[in-house]
């Protein structure tokens, strides 16, 4: 089956304007030209829980680590809490740095 979008007319839009990874093709639907990702939204509320859940993570191996034989909660479910956390604080900065980077293409690209 051939796709619309590779047809003989269609040229792939430049990686510089494309907001997805790969190659995007030049706009089909009715969604508005000036339509933008709320990336300082995104920045502000990954840099907010970046050292929540951090602290999160270090407060529930801590206290993992400090549990004895019979105590309630025991350290296994702390220690899943601090696994969560921490797989919590990978994607927020993870995302700080994806957020960045697009933020400087953007004002590379309007300089």
């Amino acid at each position: 089956m051939r796709d619309s979008r590779t047809g003989p007319g269609r040229e792939p839009v430049s990686r510089a304007r494309s907001g997805m990874v790969g190659r995007r093709y030049p706009r089909t639907g009715t969604e508005p030209v000036t339509a933008r990702s709320p990336l300082k939204l995104r920045l502000l509320l990954a840099s907010v829980f970046l050292p929540l859940f951090v602290a999160g993570t270090v407060l529930f191996a801590v206290w993992a680590a400090g549990s004895n034989e019979g105590d309630s909660p025991g350290s296994g479910p702390l220690t899943l809490l601090a696994v969560v956390c921490g797989v919590l604080a990978l994607t927020a900065a993870l995302d700080v740095g994806v957020v960045l980077r697009r933020l400087r293409r953007e004002r590379s690209a309007t300089d």
